[in-house]
């Protein structure tokens, strides 16, 4: 239920649909484009738009334990022993925002995926409602799912060109819990970037850990990024965990930014702080140079 309440943050008014075809400009076919319905309204467009001048771009889809997952994956032309990053997604799934960023580190030098972690209990953006979405989708979602997902798309990332001695995680809400998670589980990975992924919440049968329960055992360098104001992950829990790196002598850090709440970096939602936002993205590329991610 606490990524459910980060998502709700930032929303702009009511989560109801538009009508009409203000609706259907919204909500595309097309993997990587529009937005779910349960955002909705939502600014016009993002305000970032990175082209795919010079990259290889769109879907691509693999086999996990017999169901097809797909992804979202951009990568320079024709260049090899690329860096991974693994793009993980708000609660909304893979919309144009989503793929926007993975274009954004693939202008960078980067192969970069987004995989679809929803694609076994549906398609997030058809439903109307934040309440819909969750009972219908977010609330069934295994964490053991996830974690064999991001399995799965690292290893196709190195017979795809990607090296995965320079493997990166970066992610939001959603997937920013997952960051912290997928690091403690493959300590493969070289650096993490998590935008205000919950650190504490309840636990259930899916969902067994919090990312302040596998923090004791973390050997993997993640950069937490999070919003002063933002209710839902109070800066005391951010406290916690930094208690725990103190002692376990882990470099990862936290950033609070005290005058934005939740997503303060999705672009097309009212949450949107740019000034933030672009300075948690510079920090972003920057960590994952100082930790060979690159």
């Amino acid at each position: 239920m606490e990524d459910l309440k980060n998502d709700i943050n930032g929303l702009l008014g009511s989560t109801t649909l538009l009508e009409g075809s203000s609706r259907r400009t919204f909500i595309k076919t097309a993997f990587g484009t529009g937005f779910a319905a349960a955002v909705l309204p939502v600014c016009a467009q993002t305000i970032i738009k990175t082209d795919t001048v010079g990259l290889t771009a769109g879907e691509v889809s693999i086999m996990v334990n017999g169901t097809r997952v797909p992804a979202y994956r951009a990568q320079p032309e024709g260049k090899t022993n690329l860096p991974i990053m693994i793009v993980l997604s708000e609660i909304f799934g893979v919309h144009e925002h989503i793929a926007d960023v993975a274009r954004r580190f693939a202008k960078l030098g980067y192969l970069a995926i987004a995989p679809d972690l929803f694609v076994r209990q549906g398609n997030p953006a058809i439903y109307p409602t934040i309440a819909e979405l969750n009972q219908a989708i977010i609330s069934k979602v295994p964490d053991e799912q996830v974690i064999g997902d991001i399995d799965a798309y690292v290893a196709w990332a190195k017979d795809n060109h990607g090296n995965p001695h320079k493997l990166g995680l970066n992610g939001f809400c959603w997937g920013g819990r997952f960051v912290w998670l997928y690091s403690a589980h493959n300590p493969k990975v070289k650096a993490g970037v998590a935008w205000y992924g919950r650190i504490v919440g309840d636990k259930n049968a899916l969902m067994p850990q919090n990312p302040i329960d596998i923090a004791p055992g973390l050997k993997v360098p993640v950069l937490g990024l999070y919003g002063g104001k933002d209710p839902s992950i109070p800066v005391q829990t951010l406290a916690q965990m930094e208690e725990v790196f103190k002692k376990t002598g882990n470099p990862s850090t936290f950033v609070v930014y005290p005058h934005s709440g939740h997503a303060f970096n999705a672009d097309y939602r009212a949450s949107y702080v740019e000034a933030d936002a672009k300075d948690g993205w510079k920090r972003a590329v920057a960590w994952f140079k100082a930790h060979g991610v690159v």
